[in-house]
C-alpha cells in the first residue's frame, strides 16, 4: 500500500524536475514510460519547455531518485522486458491531488511560475481545461488545502495584466527577477529624488544669501538728493 503524507517534506529543484518529467512523459510518451535513467536525465536536461534550464549528470539524477524512492514518490520497475530498471511516479497518491491538480503542478515544476492563461496552454497535453476559470478554480483549491498550500499567487509584476502562480513543493518561491529589478529601480529613483531635493535646497540657500547681500548693500547706499 502506498504511504500518504499530510505534509510531505520539501523537494529539491532536481527532485521536483524529476517528478515533473515523469508526470509529463507518462502522458506524452506512454510507450516509453516508465522511464530509464538515461531517458529521465534527458528529460531533466531538456532545453525546451523548461525553466530554469539545468544540466545534471546521471549520478545526480540517480541520487535524487533514491531520495524520492525512500519517500514513495518514485517506484522502481523492470517493465515488460524485465532487463532495464525503470522509474514511475507516485505523486498523486502521496500528495492526494486530483489529476487536474497534478497536471498544473507538473507544468509549474517544469516551466516555473506562470499566469492562468499560460498554465492552461502549457498543460494541454497533460489535462484539458475547458476554460481559464476552471484552471483558476483548481489553483485556488491547491492553495487552500488543509494539509498545506501547494501553490501561491505571486505579486503582480510591473506592466503585467495577470498575476503568476508558483508551486510551493520546494518552499516559498524567490522574488521574481522582474520584481527585484522594480525594487532596485524604485530605490534608485528615491535616491535620485533625494539628491535633487538637496541640490534645490542648496540653490535656495544661495539665492537667499545673495538677496540678503543686495538688501544690505541697498540700505547702506546714501539716498540721492
Amino acid at each position: 500500500m502506498s504511504q500518504v503524507f499530510d505534509s510531505p517534506q520539501l523537494l529539491s529543484l532536481l527532485e521536483a524536475r524529476i517528478l515533473g518529467v515523469l508526470i509529463e512523459k507518462e502522458k506524452t510518451t506512454p510507450d516509453a514510460y516508465p522511464l530509464t535513467l538515461n531517458s529521465l536525465s534527458s528529460g531533466c536536461n531538456q532545453k525546451s519547455a523548461r525553466e530554469p534550464v539545468i544540466s545534471v549528470a546521471d549520478a545526480e539524477v540517480q541520487a535524487a531518485l533514491e531520495e524520492l524512492r525512500a519517500r514513495v514518490l518514485v517506484l522502481e520497475t523492470y517493465g515488460a522486458s524485465g532487463r532495464v530498471l525503470r522509474y514511475a511516479q507516485n505523486f498523486a497518491k502521496v500528495y492526494a491531488v486530483p489529476t487536474a491538480g497534478v497536471a498544473l503542478l507538473a507544468t509549474l515544476m517544469l516551466r516555473g511560475p506562470q499566469t492562468v492563461s499560460e498554465l492552461r496552454a502549457n498543460s494541454e497535453r497533460l489535462y484539458h481545461f475547458e476554460d481559464s476559470s476552471s484552471v483558476e478554480a483548481y489553483l485556488e483549491e491547491l492553495a487552500a488545502r488543509n494539509g498545506g498550500a501547494l501553490v501561491s499567487k505571486l505579486p503582480r509584476q510591473a506592466g503585467a495584466r495577470e498575476q503568476r502562480w508558483a508551486h510551493l513543493l520546494c518552499g516559498e518561491p524567490a522574488l521574481p527577477a522582474a520584481s527585484e529589478a522594480a525594487t532596485r529601480g524604485s530605490t534608485s529613483a528615491q535616491a535620485e529624488l533625494a539628491e535633487r531635493v538637496s541640490r534645490l535646497e542648496d540653490e535656495v540657500a544661495e539665492l537667499r544669501l545673495a538677496l540678503k547681500t543686495l538688501v544690505d548693500a541697498s540700505a547702506q547706499t546714501p539716498a540721492a538728493s
